[in-house]
């Protein structure tokens, strides 16, 4: 990549002796030049990977001489012209993932000497003609996934007899595939996935059988279409050296054919989502180079075969929701690249095998709910030190919960409801800092509720009822939002916040043991205490309110140990321009490293501008009680005099190496040359992190907090590229939170915030609250999915950006999203249209947080749940 940007000269048409144009992989921008087509000696045109516009000029045609258009990864548009057909030379054409729509042209199928035509991810409609390999008889290559094309696949494929590839994945093809697939002898790469095509009787799968003549076949994907009927036995005979066989998502019924212990080559094989029945073929154990095995939402019956242990590959196992049963084979300890296993939804019955819970290479998921296991917890559990989810709900598991448990310290979700443990729950859980869902109901645990469980700073759900639990319920942390917690059906709980609807604590049950004069006195001294607690309340409100703004100060104080200027000085050398990182409305920030070796941020207040000393405190009293995996940390302070004599104040936070999301979503070259574009997975998983900050920050804390200036700039990229919403320099805390409905908010004269990004009620003198971070946060979603700034110069005359995504969305989101969206994170177009739904649910979830009415936005809880629905579906497809 050159970094040449601007128009591509016009002038260029003159070097009419000119063999190779070779300008890929640049900035260019404007339309290819019209007189195109006076270069008539030119062999290659190769103008992809570029910001090219405007359609292909009809003049391209009289390019007699061409034998190679790229015109790949632009943003062109329009159909192509008939004038194509006069590319009688051509061997490659390459417009893959432009914006190109209409027809094929019928004249390009005259080419016969066309090897290659790639036009994957365009919207591309219409058919294929059945005669099209009549004439295309030498193609190779021919990519056309991702489109909106429909009608037959063409019988005539079988002449292109030299096709190596054939992908259509995800358009509307429909009715039965040629059935004479098997002439083309050096195939080795058929995607059918995610159309219409059916199989309703044996004869219908003969493109299968004949199949087995292509010996060099290594893909054949077949998922999300209508195949019905059974299986043929035929399967057994394809080709030796196949690495990836996938067929889920259709009516498959039948059962597995034992010949599908031939594809011994297979590193993929999913046959999930069907209605298969019967067993799970023994043969299953000769797939020893697997690393995904997929038989999930199946009838599959009988016991699962110990053959599965030879499978020592397997990265992923899933056989969840299926009629398997008896007892989970002790061999699948052998699978020691286990990364997920999911065997839940069966009838698996007597005790977990230890071999199971020792696989230390499980880092995902764990899932064993819903099935008929017996017996103690193995303490090997501990084993898994690096897991993030356990599932064990919903079976008939006994004995206390094991102390190794707590071992399992990268825990996130841990499901154990609907159980027979008993006993205590174990002090050991305190060290599951990252817990963030925990689920022990239905179950016969006693007690009292540990202390530690409120001080589990992630933990934003929990669920302890319906078990035999006593004493006092905590009331911080999690306890603190009772729509978090459930203590339901422990009747011996008492106290807790005012929504458990739980009995005060007290002495009543015990009166009855006491002496009569006993009896007599306690309401006295009750009485009495009760006067003491509201005195010292009163005077405790009385004292906060007449020194608030003080508090702020010492509050930091007591919490951090400061550093002094001359340190900061050292650790960002000098405050140089080389450290300087950010510049704020109300100071800069500078990269520094301290004499401990630490690497922080240095954000230095200028308190020449007004209204930053207010900013500074703000951001203390916000973060002072917050303790949130996605907000941005804050180690200490500096508030001292500079070398001149001035006044001086610093907040020394958290560094974040990737930046800001503003720089990953709008890069500028050539400083970021190096990153890469943000993957869909990824933007949804910065998606996701933001939203728990705002949940955790509107319902969780000590007090709600509003942050009043969400945008991609204050939302910043660790190492792992995990979000931290960062600068509350305008947060407000919302001291009365109790109001009616509990809608937060607080009188707020000239709120401010980002053009694009505050919410329109704010506009009018309305007041913060929760809803208005909720519309800052739909309009960053919305940004961070289509690519465009709310303050796009498209953006005018009352249209705006959620105006704009609710117009254009309605059944062809993929025309208004960012391209980059379609691509996995190792750079493969995407396959799936599990795809386009995952972005029209995340589209719908942003219109819907950035509604004008604050009374229509959705809640943060709810927008972190949806999210992560979505997450798991685009898991399950990629």
């Amino acid at each position: 990549m050159n970094y040449l940007h601007g128009e591509i000269p016009a002038t260029i048409s003159q070097c009419i002796k000119l063999r190779f144009l070779d300008l890929r992989s640049n900035l260019f921008t404007g339309e290819i030049f019209k007189d195109i087509g006076s270069l008539s000696e030119l062999w290659i045109l190769n103008l992809g990977e570029n910001n090219l516009t405007g359609s292909i000029p009809p003049s391209i045609g009289n390019l007699s001489s061409l034998f190679g258009l790229l015109l790949h990864n632009n943003n062109l548009y329009g159909s192509m012209p008939q004038t194509m057909g006069g590319l009688v030379s051509l061997e490659i054409f390459q417009i893959a993932n432009n914006l190109i729509s209409g027809e094929i042209p019928s004249s390009l199928y005259n080419l016969s000497s066309l090897l290659s035509f790639t036009s994957g991810n365009n919207h591309l409609e219409g058919g294929l003609p059945s005669s099209m390999f009549d004439t295309l008889v030498n193609l190779e290559r021919i990519i056309l996934y991702q489109n909106r094309l429909r009608g037959l696949l063409p019988d005539s494929i079988s002449n292109a007899s030299n096709l190596v590839e054939f992908d259509v994945e995800q358009n509307s093809f429909s009715g039965v595939v040629p059935s004479k697939l098997g002439n083309l002898r050096y195939l080795y790469w058929l995607n059918l996935d995610e159309n219409n095509l059916e199989a309703n009787k044996i004869s219908d799968w003969d493109f299968l059988t004949s199949l087995t003549n292509c010996s060099l076949l290594e893909t054949l994907l077949l998922e999300f279409n209508r195949f019905g009927s059974v299986l043929p036995a035929s399967i057994a005979n394809l080709s030796s050296i196949m690495t990836t066989f996938a067929i889920g998502w259709n009516q498959i019924s039948g059962t597995i054919p034992a010949g599908i212990g031939n594809l011994v080559n297979l590193t993929v094989l999913g046959l999930n989502d069907n209605q298969l029945t019967g067993r799970l073929p023994s043969t299953i154990g000769r797939l020893k180079d697997l690393h995904t095995l997929s038989l999930s939402g199946n009838r599959l019956m009988g016991q699962i075969p110990s053959s599965i242990g030879n499978l020592t590959l397997l990265n992923l196992l899933y056989l969840d929701s299926n009629e398997f049963s008896g007892s989970i084979p002790a061999s699948l300890g052998q699978c020691k690249s286990l990364e997920e296993l999911n065997i839940s939804q069966n009838n698996l019955s007597g005790a977990i095998p230890k071999e199971l819970v020792s696989i230390s290479s499980l880092t995902k998921h764990l899932g064993l709910s819903s099935n008929s296991l017996s017996g103690m917890l193995p303490p090997e559990i501990g084993n898994l030190k690096n897991l993030d989810a356990i599932a064990i709900s919903d079976n008939k598991l006994s004995g206390t919960i094991p102390n190794s448990l707590g071992d399992c310290q990268s825990l996130e979700y841990l499901y154990m409801q609907g159980n027979l443990f008993e006993g205590t729950i174990p002090q050991s859980l305190q060290n599951l800092k990252g817990l963030e869902e925990l689920d022990l109901s239905r179950n016969r645990l006693s007690g009292e509720i540990p202390e530690f469980l409120e001080k589990l700073g992630a933990l934003y759900q929990l669920n302890l009822s319906f078990n035999d639990l006593t004493g006092e319920v905590p009331s911080k942390g999690v306890f603190s939002n009772t729509s978090a917690v459930s203590v339901l059906g422990n009747s011996k709980l008492c106290g807790g916040n005012q929504g458990l609807n739980l009995p005060m604590c007290n002495m009543q049950s015990n009166r009855k043991h006491l002496p009569v004069a006993l009896n007599v006195i306690a309401p006295i001294i009750a009485g009495l205490l009760a006067l003491i607690i509201l005195a010292v309340i009163y005077v405790i409100v009385r004292r906060k309110n007449l020194k608030k703004k003080t508090s702020f100060k010492s509050s930091l104080d007591e919490q951090f140990t400061k550093v002094s200027f001359s340190e900061l000085q050292r650790a960002t050398d000098g405050f140089s321009e080389s450290n300087l990182i950010g510049v704020g409305s109300f100071g800069s920030v500078y990269k520094g490293v301290l004499a401990t070796n630490t690497t922080v941020a240095v954000k230095v207040l200028n308190l020449q501008r007004h209204g930053a000393l207010k900013s500074f405190t703000a951001e203390c009293e916000a973060l002072r009680n917050t303790r949130h995996r996605n907000l941005l940390k804050i180690f200490t302070s500096c508030s001292s005099l500079d070398s001149r004599g001035n006044e001086f104040k610093a907040l020394i936070l958290e560094y974040m190496p990737n930046g800001s999301l503003d720089n990953w979503l709008h890069q500028k070259e050539p400083e970021n040359s190096n990153r890469t574009t943000l993957s869909t997975l990824q933007r949804l998983d910065i998606a996701i992190d933001v939203a728990s900050a705002l949940d955790y920050l509107h319902h969780h804390g000590h007090l709600p907090i509003v942050h009043c200036d969400l945008k991609p700039s204050n939302i910043l990229l660790d190492e792992d590229m995990s979000a931290h919403v960062s600068d509350f320099g305008l947060a407000k805390v919302l001291w009365n939170q109790a109001t009616e409905n509990n809608q937060n908010f607080t009188k707020s004269l000239g709120i401010k915030g980002t053009i694009g990004y505050v919410a329109p009620e704010y506009g009018m003198g309305g007041e913060a609250s929760v809803h208005g971070d909720v519309y800052s946060y739909g309009i960053v979603l919305l940004e961070l999915f289509t690519g465009k700034r709310p303050t796009d110069d498209m953006f005018h005359d009352g249209l705006n950006l959620h105006k704009y995504v609710k117009m254009n969305s309605q059944g062809q989101v993929l025309d208004i999203v960012d391209p980059n969206l379609l691509l996995l994170e190792d750079g493969q177009e995407a396959e799936s249209k599990a795809l386009e739904k995952c972005m029209d649910s995340v589209i719908r979830i942003g219109v819907a947080c950035s509604e004008e009415d604050p009374q229509e936005r959705k809640q943060m809880g709810e927008v972190v749940r949806e999210l992560n629905a979505v997450k798991d579906l685009l898991l399950k497809v990629m």
